[in-house]
């Protein structure tokens, strides 16, 4: 078979390149391939399977709408099924979203619902420009790549991500957050910075492909107030981070903030294809046809997603999620602490990124001081304006990063290794551990375990990746 499929599919083929197994059974974490070999996922279909491979409750949901002989296939008609989903979707919305939400199914993948959701926002204002950042994914169709950066489009603006081990200003922390978000102000506030006020605003609350850097809470929270302040309608691309994933049911919630427009795929669908835009009703100005998709009205998927979003929300998997992902973080730390090659460790609940060095190269070079920005009349220079700056920044942007905060690095970070994470995911595959990479330059494992996994197999995922790492380590550095 894995013959078959090298002859006959796509050279664009990914994931069947670093993991060459058939899968023929799987059950929760584990998989089981046509050799009789077991896996444990920490892939669950790129964050796809909330509840892990053939949960029972999802099953159930499906077998239901089946043995009802009701309709598979029915565009955006009215549906029971269609009207628990979105009740139960409804249900589980922000705060001060909900109750003024509507929504659009769409294409039933997540780059579907972000075309939706970018040309919604063009409609309402009238504008064509959008804003994005650095090391964003939000999908492969044409326009959800011009603002993942894929793309090269005067359209879309490119903003600074903040993260602390890569710090775009080399600083890292509230102050580099700090610098991003007047970056930000600067460019829709300065008429000479050739940015024409956009439609909006796109942001992943954690950047999963880019690296699992997850956005300081200040940050958000002062990206809302920007947009508001401008009317610039703020999108959230939750395809990835939400339905519990982040430690909250969706990851816009731990920051307090409410965007006016909501992309979600993935998880919603409880393992079937499924994609959302769900914004706020004065956005709502749509004509008749103005968007579609022939697969929007997939029944089984609504009733599996309906299914997993009620287990999740009644069983406080979110919750559970913050926990584990808490103690697996600070597990993953004590084992950077003895491989040099382990740059750096972050994540939020069970989304969590290993980011490799080559502990032999040349740390990256970064700025002694950071770079000027809209110095207040009067600041002081020097060492006492520097100072007021960091306080000021803390106070602006900065959170209390709590347990799930980056690791301390006050050295500069050290270059990526994209080869020893690759031999890290071999040696994983070698010892039934399934795991995926990202980061701008492949060099983070990432791990995506589903929300039902035990404090057991959480033991046991991150005894294999010791393992693997320790091998790989061995391999490449002698």
């Amino acid at each position: 078979m894995l013959r078959r499929q090298s002859a006959r599919e796509s050279a664009a083929r990914t994931y069947a390149r670093a993991l060459p197994i058939v899968p023929v059974r799987a059950r929760g974490l584990t998989i089981e391939g046509a050799d009789g070999q077991r896996y444990l996922d920490c892939l669950s279909g790129a964050g796809t399977l909330a509840l892990g491979h053939n949960h029972p409750v999802v099953l159930e949901a499906i077998r239901k709408v089946l043995d009802s002989g009701a309709p598979l296939h029915v565009l955006d008609l009215a549906t029971p099924v269609k009207d628990a989903f979105t009740t139960e979707l409804f249900r589980t919305l922000p705060r001060g979203l909900a109750d003024r939400a509507r929504i659009q199914f769409c294409g039933p993948a997540g780059t579907d619902a972000v075309e939706a959701a970018l040309k919604l926002v063009r409609l309402a204002t009238g504008r064509g420009g959008m804003l994005a950042f650095t090391g964003a994914y939000h999908g492969m169709t044409a326009g959800a790549l011009e603002a993942s950066g894929g793309a090269s489009d005067v359209r879309v603006a490119r903003l600074p991500y903040p993260q602390d081990y890569r710090c775009p200003f080399g600083i890292g922390g509230a102050r580099g957050a700090d610098l991003a978000a007047r970056w930000t102000e600067s460019l829709l506030d300065d008429t000479k910075s050739g940015v024409p006020a956009p439609a909006g605003m796109i942001l992943e609350p954690v950047q999963g492909e880019g690296g699992v850097i997850p956005a300081p809470d200040g940050w958000l929270r002062r990206m809302r107030e920007i947009t508001a302040a401008r009317s610039i309608p703020l999108i959230a691309d939750e395809v990835q981070t939400g339905v519990g994933r982040t430690g909250t049911f969706w990851a816009v919630e731990r920051s307090g903030i409410v965007p006016d427009v909501m992309v979600l795929s993935k998880a919603i669908g409880g393992s079937l294809p499924l994609a959302v835009v769900i914004y706020r009703d004065d956005l709502d100005v749509w004509p008749p046809g103005a968007h579609a998709g022939t697969f929007r009205g997939n029944q089984l998927a609504m009733a599996a997603g309906a299914a997993t979003l009620a287990y999740v929300r009644e069983n406080h998997l979110a919750e559970r999620a913050a926990t584990l992902g808490t103690r697996m973080l600070t597990q993953l730390r004590s084992l950077a602490d003895e491989h040099p090659c382990v740059g750096d460790v972050r994540g939020r609940g069970l989304m969590i990124g290993v980011e490799l060095v080559d502990p032999t190269g040349t740390p990256t070079d970064a700025p002694t001081a950071a770079p000027t920005a809209h110095r207040p009349a009067g600041e002081r220079p020097g060492e006492e304006a520097e100072a007021d700056a960091m306080a000021a920044a803390g106070s602006v942007v900065g959170a209390d990063p709590g347990p799930e905060a980056a690791m301390d690095r006050s050295a500069r970070p050290l270059p990526p290794a994209p080869e020893l994470a690759a031999s890290v995911q071999r040696e994983c595959l070698r010892r039934g551990l399934i795991v995926e990479l990202g980061g701008r330059h492949s060099s983070v494992v990432r791990l995506l375990p589903p929300l039902t996994i035990t404090d057991e197999q959480a033991a046991a995922i991150l005894d294999r990746l010791a393992d693997a790492l320790t091998a790989a380590a061995r391999s490449h550095h002698g």
